[in-house]
């Protein structure tokens, strides 16, 4: 996408030398704030679409940053939803605990998948990014269930696993714990929440 707008702005970079600088300015320290995701993000997004464009135009960015704010830019996991709801419908509480901007309540409401949850925490809004265990905490109080009594499902080692364990839930790596949410429905229907990181 980024050499779809980009195009029409002179970018003239392969797919492949735009992913290696998006990732390259993804993993850069940031050091205009202590997170990435201030209020809606702009100023870490503008930063990571000229890197990796090599492009600096504002208008670009605007673009760029407009299409991933709107649900069309997004798709749903196979399965995601008629799973959730049959957890939901066990009567289990869901969240979402997400490193993410203020966008992202717009995307989950225009994919139609924000009732399947019962609490959204952004890191945007809170001023906190995973790991830090406030996130998972508010995620629990929201819900009303006690930290040791909750499930994270993610999928960064750091983020996720560190995070939601030093918050006191239990979790399970997405791709190693569980693949699909078929998956996550037979481990919470067998209660084995007992992750296979332990060790780690």
């Amino acid at each position: 996408m980024y050499l779809r707008y980009g195009k029409k702005y002179g970018v003239n970079l392969s797919e492949h030398e735009i992913l290696l600088r998006f990732r390259e300015a993804y993993a850069m320290p940031w050091a205009e704030s202590t997170i990435r995701y201030v209020g809606d993000g702009r100023p870490f997004w503008r930063h990571i679409v000229s890197y990796a464009t090599g492009n600096t135009d504002p208008e670009l960015f605007e673009e760029i940053y407009e299409y991933y704010a709107r649900g069309e830019a997004w798709s749903v996991s196979p399965g995601a939803c008629e799973s959730l709801q049959r957890i939901r419908d066990r009567g289990i509480r869901t969240a979402i605990v997400s490193n993410f901007d203020t966008r992202l309540r717009r995307i989950l409401r225009e994919l139609e998948i924000d009732r399947l949850f019962d609490t959204v925490v952004v890191s945007a809004e809170v001023g906190v990014e995973k790991p830090n265990p406030l996130l998972f905490h508010q995620a629990c109080e929201a819900l009303e269930v006690r930290p040791e009594q909750a499930i994270h499902v993610g999928d960064d080692r750091k983020n996720d696993v560190f995070g939601a364990r030093d918050a006191g839930c239990f979790v399970w790596l997405w791709g190693s714990d569980v693949h699909n949410f078929a998956e996550v429905e037979r481990r919470l229907e067998s209660g084995n929440l007992y992750d296979s990181l332990s060790g780690v």
